[in-house]
């Protein structure tokens, strides 16, 4: 949340289309009594991901697909 400089609701709305989509799994536990949110990448996922990074490749790069 830090990271991505995001408040705790938009970062929550983020997530939850990810994981509705199958992308990411979130556990939701503690640490102590601190409350924590866990997100796993699922298969699906990172297939995407790489489906993804792959077609910027290609956008940002179009010689390297020869």
């Amino acid at each position: 949340q830090q990271i991505l400089g995001m408040t705790a609701g938009n970062l929550s709305v983020h997530l939850r289309k990810l994981e509705d989509a199958g992308y990411v799994e979130v556990t939701k536990t503690h640490h102590g009594r601190t409350p924590a949110t866990l997100v796993q990448l699922t298969r699906r996922g990172r297939l995407a991901f790489e489906d993804y990074t792959a077609a910027l490749r290609a956008l940002l790069d179009p010689q390297e697909e020869s």
